[in-house]
């Protein structure tokens, strides 16, 4: 991610400070007025909006009173209750907040330098892959001299209802901004990435052993400054903002605020029948309404536990519509959680840290099936390949591979009725070693992962993969759809991802001299058997696949006289009279020893199944028979675009 910021609307801050402050006047925004355009696209207001700004509302307006703080927020009559819950996540994390709000001294009201105040404030969002620089003037929406959008509970405190106004800027009217998502919003507040699990689906309140990974995996994402919101969707039978039985909202985000693995001492042990409770605290954007279960504010548990117990297991609560619920109870009340990830790439860290590669594309359409670029998803056989390809390599022997794909906001485009997601997803498919040309047709590849299709602004993949050559494409649901996207990988090793856009070989003016491609092949070596015992533990074969003058090999299998290899390789041949050679061989300390080899033609009319074959000793395919067999598939062709 570069460092540089982009100024929407191309609006300078200093600049245009400059000029009201020599002026004499506060700053009106021409990009986004204070008129009906920038609060509605299609609903009219209930009664008549005024735009006041903060002087108008309170004697002393300030961006923050004593503070950040993730109760500082209430909503407002917007169904925004995912903006707040968001901002509460932000304000837990001062390095975050501090890069949404920058300079945030500097942009404070100073009383005692009145002529300084321009009505002009700035706020960064992490736009489609970069920094994006928004300016606002302070003029906010009122009704009866009160804020009807979000708003802080201390009166005069105004730094959520101004990034709000931002954020509704961006979006291109506050009504945009209705029905939005928590996760979306935390990406939007730090470049996280974000990771939508259905508890329900994935039956974390039932499964135990699901239940602890989810809970370890939740604490680590919290304790590396992570942001964390949850919710309960509205069944067939209930509606959004009715109330559960247990105290919680239906359709509301609710940000955690700590996650803890408590042990307990020998008395409480005693009393809750456990050596260990795994608790989590939330919070309700409405700052009221609680949960009523177990470890509610006046329930049983409390009673057993002393107040310095509380302390020093951290089982504080710090505010108003904050409160704990066991982790077990959490999963079998709440059917959604979103996760964001502050990706950690530092090379100075004590944590983990993540190689990251970013590409930016483009879902294309064209007529002209090698060029077109929009082909849907693996169920469109005769398109899937016609999407754009990223290729990447694992070098360790396995590694966990993060992957985020994110499409365009379009809450831009909610004035013209395309507001919604489109549903989005990609496949990962283990390819041949050597492969660096587009894939044209599915043969010998290991379709290896899946994401989610979903309509949602992005889709999120953890996996690990064994080494190799992989491609990874990303895809609409349905062909034919045109639209922008970022390709986030992170692996523990650098992954050289990078865009495959060549369908075959380059003519060039040495083609001329030194030949140009004739046939392409792909091989595929499944596995070598019944070879000879190289000492007491079998042996260590690998196999070494030479086509002209390229050479390919895989890796060593230890101590076995039957390997499993796997190995694809692909091959654009010159002289299609040179056969392809399959050597086996031992991997030895000083000096790899030789035991046997299979000669292939190779040609179109070469059958296509999965084949064994003897074998040999040096020479040609007359040689002597040697102890062993390999198992290979081939695929050849004259169209170097077949394969």
């Amino acid at each position: 991610m570069s460092s540089s910021v982009q100024l929407f609307r191309d609006q300078k801050y200093h600049e245009l400070k400059g000029q009201c402050i020599q002026q004499r006047r506060l700053f009106e925004d021409p990009e986004f007025p204070a008129s009906d355009e920038s609060l509605f696209y299609q609903s009219a207001p209930p009664r008549k909006v005024e735009w006041k700004r903060p002087k108008d509302l309170c004697e002393d307006p300030r961006l923050f009173v004593n503070g950040i703080s993730s109760h500082d927020l209430h909503q407002g009559t917007l169904g925004n209750c995912w903006f707040v819950a968001a901002c509460s996540c932000l304000a837990l994390r001062k390095s975050l907040w501090q890069r949404v709000i920058p300079d945030f001294n500097e942009q404070e009201w100073d009383p005692k330098n009145p002529e300084k105040y321009a009505g002009i404030f700035r706020f960064r969002f992490w736009c489609f892959g970069e920094w994006t620089e928004v300016v606002v003037d302070d003029l906010l929406p009122t009704m009866d001299g009160e804020l009807i959008y979000c708003h802080s509970n201390v009166k005069n405190e105004f730094w959520s209802a101004l990034l709000e106004k931002a954020y509704a800027k961006l979006a291109g009217s506050y009504e945009s901004l209705d029905g939005g998502s928590a996760a979306d919003a935390i990406v939007d507040f730090t470049g996280a990435v974000a990771e939508s699990i259905d508890l329900v689906q994935g039956k974390y309140g039932e499964i135990i052993s699901e239940q602890i990974k989810l809970f370890e995996d939740l604490l680590k994402v919290h304790k590396r400054g992570g942001l964390i919101s949850c919710y309960i969707t509205a069944s067939s039978g209930s509606t959004n903002e009715m109330e559960t039985e247990m105290g919680l909202v239906i359709g509301h985000a609710y940000s955690v605020t700590a996650v803890r693995k408590l042990r307990l001492g020998e008395r409480l042990m005693f009393s809750f029948k456990a050596e260990k409770l795994f608790m989590i605290r939330l919070r309700n954007p409405w700052g009221k309404r609680e949960w009523n279960g177990a470890w509610s504010d006046n329930s049983e548990e409390w009673k057993k536990v002393s107040s310095s117990e509380c302390k020093s297991l951290g089982l504080t609560l710090e505010n108003d519509g904050e409160f704990w619920m066991t982790f077990e109870d959490w999963c079998k009340n709440f059917t959604d959680v979103d996760i964001c990830r502050i990706v950690n790439t530092s090379y100075f860290s004590i944590h983990k840290t993540w190689e990251k590669k970013m590409m930016r594309g483009a879902w294309t359409k064209n007529s002209e099936p090698l060029l077109n670029r929009s082909g849907g998803c693996f169920d469109n056989k005769e398109t899937f390949l016609q999407n754009p390809q990223y290729i990447f390599d694992v070098k360790k022997t396995e590694d966990k591979v993060l992957v985020s794909l994110q499409q365009e906001d379009r809450r831009k485009y909610k004035k013209e009725g395309k507001g919604d997601s489109i549903p989005i997803g990609f496949e990962i498919f283990k390819v041949e070693d050597n492969r660096s040309y587009r894939l044209h047709k599915l043969t010998v590849q290991e379709r290896v992962a899946t994401s989610l299709y979903i309509n949602t602004r992005t889709v999120f993949l953890r996996r690990i993969l064994k080494q190799g050559r992989y491609i990874l494409i990303p895809t609409t649901y349905h062909p034919g759809i045109i639209t922008k996207f970022i390709l986030r990988l992170f692996t523990d090793v650098p992954s050289k991802l990078r865009e495959l856009k060549a369908d075959k070989p380059k003519m060039t003016c040495w083609s001329l001299l030194c030949g140009y491609p004739r046939r392409v092949t792909q091989i595929k070596i499944h596995s070598a058997e019944g070879l000879q015992k190289q000492d007491r533990s079998g042996a260590d074969p690998y196999v070494l696949i030479k086509c002209e003058n390229q050479n390919m090999r895989s890796p060593v299998q230890h101590d076995t006289t039957s390997a499993i290899f796997d190995t694809q390789v692909i091959f654009y041949r010159k002289n299609i009279d040179s056969p392809i050679i399959v050597q086996v061989w031992n991997s030895n300390i000083l000096c790899d020893q030789f035991l046997g080899q299979a000669v292939l033609a190779a040609s179109p009319s070469d059958p296509r199944e999965q084949q064994t074959l003897r074998l040999r000793g040096r020479g040609g395919r007359e040689a002597a028979e040697v102890p062993g067999h390999i198992t290979v598939k081939v695929f050849s062709s004259d169209d170097l675009v077949e394969l």
